[in-house]
């Protein structure tokens, strides 16, 4: 039977060896998880915000939390190096060292201020304070992501909701619809202030907006509570099916013209759009035919124009079937234009496609430890260079990936090619 001390029986070389590396790689997990969280686009608002609520409450005891978290991680990492150092002395431990090391490694060896509990210090293990670690840093990553993932999603869609409702409300002045003088009118103004109100509430308390999912325990499981977003936004289309009916009955002409002039708009846009992504294609994208985008519907505005001066002079039998004729052709143009844009950038897609191959398979190959294989970083290093340099040669790189993706997949099911012939 070995020697024993309180932390049980003593430890020799091999195990302190291992454990020292298990803890070493644990002390770098923790360090890097920190400095995420420390780094955390949420965690840098939440400083920043004028809080209330329980995100106020709740923030206020995640900072403290953190910061306990760090005299921990610091309080761990003196331990660890207090026992490497221990360890170092000499190549073969004496059993006196062996003891030492197994007090440090085992036993409740660390002490840590924690004066949030009423005690001056409380004593751990370091495994017990891994644990602790873990639990604190999950607590905290958890109201980190929930407070971003609202953020990053309510008032985005409230402010594009509000665009939709200004439309709206633009709209409705021009046929009369107004507050105190039809009901659509007072549902616009009840909801403006609702979306104005919802919004700040959302800034300043972000966690009163947060489902949480059943059973998960994931950091930031769960949605954003979009109840009030909903209702509204169900509100606003009855409000705009009511002025639609309104622009029925007093100006349909009127209202399919303003349907026209924005659908030939979007086509306009889109193909301004697809023209500047020639011009980026053509820049970055070596040997490779990129369709010319047409110019502007001329025609079509100069018909539209003739339509505006058609109701302006009352010619309804003239109006109706030019407007048929154009509402099809708009549409048509609009297509056009869309399915141009999507031609043109079509070279960029393969680049993104292969750019996001070639991550894959580096990522599975360090999944299987061969990440620092001297021939896969040569030919990963080869088609990352050809992806992101401009003008990038679409043939070529895709040779070189498909290259890296054989390597990887000889390496991988551990039959490797005779890589100097293949050089």
């Amino acid at each position: 039977m070995g020697v024993t001390d309180p932390a049980g029986p003593v430890m020799d070389r091999d195990e302190v060896d291992r454990a020292l590396a298990r803890l070493g790689q644990e002390h770098e997990a923790i360090e890097t998880s920190l400095l995420a969280l420390q780094d955390h686009a949420g965690r840098r608002l939440l400083e920043g915000a004028e809080l209330s609520g329980v995100t106020q409450e709740r923030w206020q005891a995640t900072e403290d939390r953190i910061t306990l978290l760090w005299s921990y991680f610091d309080a761990y990492t003196a331990a660890l190096r207090g026992a490497r150092e221990i360890r170092a002395r000499r190549r073969w431990s004496s059993r006196e060292d062996l003891a030492e090391l197994t007090e440090l490694l085992r036993g409740t060896s660390v002490a840590v201020a924690d004066p949030g509990n009423g005690r001056l210090s409380e004593s751990f293990s370091l495994a017990e304070l891994v644990d602790r670690m873990n639990e604190m840093y999950a607590t905290s990553l958890d109201l980190v992501v929930t407070a971003d993932a609202v953020w990053s999603a309510l008032p985005a869609r409230i402010d594009l909701l509000a665009a939709e409702l200004q439309r709206t409300r633009q709209l409705a002045h021009s046929v009369g619809v107004r507050p105190g003088e039809h009901p659509a009118g007072d549902d616009l103004e009840r909801i403006t202030r609702t979306l104005t109100r919802l919004r700040k509430d959302v800034i300043r308390d972000p966690l009163a907006f947060w489902v949480p999912a059943r059973g998960s325990s994931a950091p930031g499981g769960g949605r954003p509570d979009t109840t009030v977003y909903d209702r509204e936004a169900r509100a606003l289309e009855d409000v705009r099916r009511e002025i639609d009916a309104v622009l029925t009955v007093r100006q349909d002409a009127e209202a399919r013209l303003i349907r026209l002039r924005d659908v030939l708009s979007r086509a306009d846009r889109t193909l301004a759009e697809a023209r500047t992504a020639r011009g980026e294609v053509l820049a970055k994208i070596a040997a490779t035919e990129v369709p010319v985008v047409s110019g502007p519907p001329t025609v079509l505005q100069e018909q539209l124009a003739t339509a505006a001066e058609y109701r302006r002079g009352a010619q309804w039998h003239r109006l109706s079937p030019l407007l048929e004729s154009l509402e099809q052709r708009a549409e048509d143009e609009l297509l056009r234009a869309r399915e141009q844009l999507t031609a043109v950038t079509a070279p960029l897609a393969v680049r993104a496609e292969l750019r996001g191959r070639l991550d894959a398979y580096k990522a599975k190959v360090a999944r299987h430890g061969l990440a620092e294989d001297p021939f896969l970083v040569e030919r990963y290093d080869a088609a990352r260079r050809m992806l992101w340099s401009a003008p990038c040669d679409l043939r070529v790189a895709e040779g070189a990936v498909l290259r890296y993706q054989r390597a990887a997949a000889e390496l991988l099911d551990g039959a490797p090619e005779d890589r100097k012939g293949d050089q």
